[in-house]
């Protein structure tokens, strides 16, 4: 077997770098996603049931705060899953079976994100709206995630053969170069004046969206914490080398953030809290956020399949993303606020209770929905 010496000098010098097979599901990833559809969960209920100006300062801060670790430990987990199901394959024989697979896939989560789009915009808006925002002249706001990753399923399998022969310190540097282009499209190229194309691709101020490049970066950290993950696997080192790193590296982003914000710390936390810095990314947000996510996946790493067996409604919830994501919208909009109609029906203690339900009610469905199929 090669060294782990002689596998990173080859990758210095540019050779295709060797990856370990993949081992089936690894539940302490099914734990990080779970929390972070956790996270978004309670979110969603607050945001969707009262509304964010609803929300007493000590519900702001710290409750919907940590909040905020959701979208960026969400997309991060994407990477890290496929890098762990898919890197490894991507120059097997039957490569291109798997790539339309993820690709299928895709079309799969668009066409949720599409219905969801009217599920989220029927109690809110007339028909002509929700036509608009189905042909991309504007866009949701609660489901527009699953946009992302829609389009990023599209694409993405067609470089992961590239980003595997990629020399380990182009790899490296890519996350921080792509956030740089991604910033600097922003603020400098008008796409030709589509706004939606540039919503899409970088983010605009006029339009809550996860662009692609502006989240790429994310995806790519994913990507190269889920070699890590194989790597480490390989020598039972998750719990004792790559938690700790990556602990190491959120505590020092949240520590950057408390730095860059001082001496308005507790301003700069309520801001994170509204959402200031989310779209487009700005650095105090994405500090704070990827740091708190980080942190997040260190200690399910650190807590590998025990603590994924003792949180098993969060794993449940993480097994199976988009079940949990259409459930839940579905609850919030097409139950609770379009059929009961509940917005600001309830004090934000209510809301908060159901955001915290709707957690183990959505692994109850996803049980409940594969009990049935395993019985028919």
């Amino acid at each position: 077997m090669m060294s782990v010496a002689g596998r990173a000098i080859r990758e210095r010098l540019g050779e295709r770098p060797s990856l370990p097979e993949g081992q089936g599901r690894i539940a302490a990833i099914d734990l990080a996603r779970g929390v972070a559809i956790a996270l978004m969960i309670v979110s969603h209920a607050v945001s969707g049931l009262l509304g964010i100006g609803q929300v007493p300062e000590w519900g702001m801060v710290p409750i919907h705060l940590l909040t905020k670790f959701s979208s960026s430990l969400f997309i991060t987990v994407f990477g890290i899953a496929l890098a762990v199901a898919f890197l490894p394959k991507t120059d097997a024989p039957d490569w291109p079976r798997r790539r339309l697979k993820l690709m299928l896939r895709g079309v799969e989560v668009l066409f949720w994100y599409k219905v969801l789009t009217v599920v989220e915009m029927l109690p809110l808006y007339a028909p002509p709206d929700i036509l608009d925002t189905l042909l991309y002249q504007r866009f949701p706001i609660w489901v527009e995630i699953l946009g992302f990753y829609a389009i990023a399923l599209l694409w993405i399998p067609w470089v992961l053969p590239l980003w595997r022969r990629m020399p380990l310190w182009s790899r490296l540097a890519a996350p921080l170069v792509v956030a740089l282009l991604a910033g600097w499209l922003e603020r400098h190229f008008a796409f030709w004046g589509i706004e939606p194309l540039k919503a899409i691709l970088v983010e605009d101020d006029n339009h809550y969206t996860w662009g692609q490049l502006s989240r790429l970066p994310l995806v790519m950290l994913g990507l190269l914490i889920g070699e890590g993950v194989l790597r480490c696997r390989e020598r039972d080192a998750l719990r004792h080398r790559l938690a700790p790193a990556l602990a190491a590296v959120g505590a020092a982003m949240l520590l950057g953030f408390v730095a860059l914000s001082l001496p308005g710390l507790d301003a700069a936390l309520m801001a994170v809290a509204r959402n200031a810095g989310k779209h487009p990314p700005g650095l105090a947000f994405m500090l704070f956020s990827l740091g708190g996510a980080l942190l997040v996946l260190a200690l399910c790493l650190a807590g590998g399949a025990r603590a994924a067996a003792w949180l098993r409604p969060i794993t449940v919830v993480g097994s199976d993303a988009l079940a949990a994501f259409i459930f839940h919208i579905v609850v919030i909009f097409g139950v609770f606020r379009l059929l009961l109609e509940a917005w600001q029906a309830y004090g934000y203690p209510q809301v908060l209770g159901i955001g915290l339900a709707l957690v183990p009610a959505t692994a109850a469905w996803i049980a409940l929905t594969r009990w049935i199929g395993a019985r028919s």
